[in-house]
C-alpha cells in the first residue's frame, strides 16, 4: 500500500511539471474576474492575458449574474463554475459552458448552495462534483456534475458546530474554503472554528465522511481562511484572515495529516491598523508562497525551502490599490495578477524568477469590485 501510495505521488508531480511545461509554451490566456455586482459591475468578466508582455486586454462581460465572488474551472476547462454570494438570501452555485475562442460563458443552471453566504468552491479532480463553502451558516455542499456539465440535486450537506476565542467573529462555525489534494480528501477551512476538516469524497454516491485524522488546528484567534498544496506533494499552507498568518504543515499523503512547522506574519513589523489576510497561491516552481493583505493593501513574498518546507519572507509589494482580496499566477510562472476590491481594478506584477520578488507592470485594469481572479489556458 506504501509503495503504491509513492506511487501515486510521483504521478502527480509529473503532470504537474508536465502541465507547466506546457503552459510554459503558450502564448495567452483568458482571465476571469468574479466580481461583487453594483455599480461598474453586471457579473463575471474576462480578458486575454499576454504572457510575453504581461498585458490584459480591456475587459468584456462573460456572463452577467448576481455576486459571483468565486469561480472554479473544471480540469477539462469545458465548464465554469461560481458561487453567487448574495447578501441576506441563501446562496446558490451556478455552471457556465466555456468558450475558449470567445472567452464567453454560456448559462446552463443553478442550484441552491446549501447554505448562507457561500464564498468559495472547488470541482473535484475527476470532474464528477462540485464542492461548496457556506461562510454565514458554516456549512459544506456537495453537488453532483452532469455530463453535459450541468448540476444535479446535492447529494451531501456537512454542517459545523462550534466556536473559538473570538466572540465577535467566531460565534459558529464559518466554513471558509474547499480543496481537494490528489487522493480526493477534502479540506475545508473553518474560520470560525480555528481548525481545517478534512473529510473523504466517495466518487460513487457523492458523500463526505471523516476522515481518520478529522482535522489540523491552528492557533485560537487566526481564523483559518484558504488553503494551497504544494506541488511536491509534501507540504500545504493555510492564510489565517484574522491572524494575518501563514501556517505551513508537512503533508502526509497515506492519512492526510497536516502537522504544523511553522507560523510566520503576512504583515510588516510596523503596520499599525487593521488588517485581513485573504488568498494565497504558491508559485508553480514551488520555490514561493504569496499572500495578499488587506488593510496593508499589499502581497506577501515568501521563499520556500525545499527541503524544510520552512518559509522566509522576502518581501511585502504594495498592491497599487485599495482591498487585494483574490488574486492568481499565471501558468508560466512569469506574472501575478491582482483584483482590488474597493479600488475597482486590477493590476499586474512581474514575478522575478529568482527569488519570487514582485515587480510592477504599469498594467492596470478597470473593474467594479474585483474579488476573484482565475486564469485558465486556452
Amino acid at each position: 500500500m506504501q509503495s503504491f501510495q509513492r506511487l501515486k505521488c510521483v504521478c502527480f508531480v509529473l503532470v504537474i511539471t508536465l502541465a507547466s511545461a506546457l503552459a510554459a509554451c503558450a502564448d495567452n490566456f483568458l482571465v476571469y474576474f468574479g466580481t461583487y455586482t453594483g455599480p461598474g459591475s453586471k457579473g463575471i468578466y474576462v480578458s486575454r492575458f499576454d504572457t510575453a508582455s504581461g498585458k490584459l486586454t480591456p475587459p468584456e462581460l462573460a456572463a452577467e449574474t448576481a455576486d459571483p465572488s468565486y469561480l472554479a474551472v473544471a480540469p477539462d476547462r469545458q465548464y465554469l463554475y461560481a458561487v453567487n454570494e448574495i447578501p441576506g438570501t441563501s446562496g446558490f452555485v451556478s455552471a457556465f459552458k466555456l468558450e475558449t475562442t470567445t472567452g464567453k460563458l454560456e448559462f446552463l443552471d443553478k442550484q441552491p448552495s446549501g447554505g448562507f453566504g457561500p464564498c468559495h468552491l472547488t470541482v473535484d479532480p475527476d470532474e464528477k462534483f462540485v464542492v461548496a463553502a457556506n461562510y454565514n451558516s458554516g456549512n459544506v455542499e456537495v453537488l453532483p456534475i452532469r455530463s453535459n456539465g450541468f448540476l444535479a440535486a446535492p447529494t451531501c450537506l456537512i454542517q459545523h458546530h462550534g466556536s473559538s476565542a473570538n466572540p465577535a467573529r467566531q460565534q459558529g462555525p464559518h466554513a471558509h474554503c474547499v480543496a481537494f489534494d490528489a487522493d480526493n480528501r477534502l479540506y475545508v477551512c473553518d474560520l470560525g472554528l480555528d481548525k481545517v476538516m478534512i473529510y473523504h469524497l466517495d466518487e460513487n454516491s457523492g458523500q463526505l465522511t471523516t476522515n481518520e485524522i478529522p482535522s489540523a488546528e491552528l492557533e485560537p484567534g487566526s481564523g483559518p481562511r484558504h488553503i494551497a498544496f504544494h506541488p511536491d506533494g509534501k507540504y500545504a499552507y493555510v492564510i489565517s484572515e484574522m491572524g494575518a498568518t501563514v501556517t505551513a504543515f508537512t503533508y502526509d499523503s497515506l492519512n492526510g495529516k497536516l502537522t504544523t512547522i511553522q507560523t510566520v506574519s503576512t504583515l510588516p513589523a510596523d503596520f499599525q491598523g487593521n488588517n485581513t489576510s485573504a488568498e494565497i497561491a504558491i508559485h508553480p516552481s514551488g520555490k514561493f508562497v504569496y499572500a495578499s493583505n488587506r488593510g496593508d493593501d499589499s502581497i506577501a513574498v515568501f521563499a520556500v525551502d525545499e527541503k524544510t518546507g520552512w518559509l522566509t519572507r522576502v518581501q511585502i509589494q504594495p498592491t497599487l490599490g485599495r482591498t487585494p482580496r483574490g488574486f492568481a499566477i499565471d501558468p508560466t510562472g512569469k506574472f501575478l495578477i491582482v483584483g482590488n476590491q474597493e479600488s475597482n481594478d486590477v493590476v499586474v506584477f512581474r514575478i522575478n524568477p529568482q527569488d519570487g520578488r514582485l515587480a510592477a507592470t504599469g498594467q492596470k485594469l478597470e473593474i467594479g469590485k474585483p474579488v476573484c481572479v482565475t486564469v485558465v489556458q486556452n
